[in-house]
């Protein structure tokens, strides 16, 4: 089998360390400035609330802390394993994933004024690719990683629906429908199954050895064997001879012949004719 390599657990550790001290930076400034700093949030179909797109995930509510509690330790764990265990495609998984569901928040998001803020649409989305991933590539540290997902993080399934109107429903489908793309799309990059060597003989185009008929060879001499082993131990050797049918019946036929009563009549007659001449 062919060996998975991941990749570095400092550096994954690094990373999302970083991500989530940029959010309490970001919070902190919201402290301290009189610049409000949800205006950086995505506000559906506006051109000026694009920026959105680049900025939602890192601000939070300056109003209430535990809005950016709640998401800072699913952000650590999240991204951590994103870059453990897809190191090759995180980046991209990363920044295509944030790009594409700030946008479809701005897109499908109703425009009611209100500014979309938080980290919660790209918890949603790493959630959703690192569940689905797993499934997919049939690897048994990454399908871990899936149930570990749905272990933890199973009962945001429901932040997908429109339950309270303070919390964005969109951001988290937005998310989620994007983490499940991406992860149907990066499939076949990014870490597989390791291939066991007849897999790799059957793609290389070599054929498997008969095994059963290897066995039966080896079955047939052991026989074999056995048997001479028996006759070397008996002290003698039995040849068996066979006649073809057609020659037994000849053979058969000449003695009967010889033993008919006319072939002796025929000698009687021959001999009286000698004792005749004398």
């Amino acid at each position: 089998m062919s060996a998975h390599h991941t990749g570095s657990g400092i550096q994954a550790i690094l990373i999302s360390l970083l991500i989530v001290a940029v959010m309490w930076l970001v919070f902190w400034a919201d402290h301290l400035f009189s610049f409000d700093f949800h205006r950086l949030g995505v506000l559906p179909h506006e051109k000026r609330g694009l920026i959105g797109v680049l900025f939602m995930p890192v601000v939070h509510s300056s109003k209430d802390i535990h809005h950016i509690l709640n998401n800072s330790l699913p952000t650590f764990l999240l991204f951590a394993s994103l870059f453990y265990f897809y190191n090759s495609i995180a980046w991209k998984v990363m920044s295509i994933g944030w790009l594409l569901t700030g946008t479809l928040v701005w897109i499908i998001a109703d425009d009611t004024g209100g500014y979309h803020i938080g980290m919660s649409g790209i918890i949603y989305l790493l959630a959703g690719f690192l569940f689905v991933s797993g499934v997919l590539r049939g690897f048994r540290p990454l399908q871990a990683i899936s149930l570990a997902v749905v272990f933890m993080y199973g009962s945001m399934l429901w932040g997908v629906f429109p339950m309270k109107e303070s919390i964005s429903w969109e951001g988290h489908l937005s998310g989620l429908f994007v983490g499940v793309i991406l992860a149907f799309y990066f499939k076949e990059k990014g870490p597989q199954r390791p291939k066991y060597q007849y897999e790799i003989e059957k793609e290389m185009g070599i054929e498997p050895p008969d095994l059963e008929g290897i066995w039966m060879e080896r079955m047939r001499l052991a026989q074999e064997e056995e048997e001479q082993r028996k006759r070397e131990q008996l002290g003698y050797t039995i040849v068996y001879h066979y006649v073809p049918k057609i020659k037994e019946q000849a053979h058969e036929q000449q003695l009967l012949s010889n033993d008919s009563p006319h072939s002796n009549n025929q000698k009687g007659t021959q001999d009286r004719h000698s004792d005749t001449s004398a």
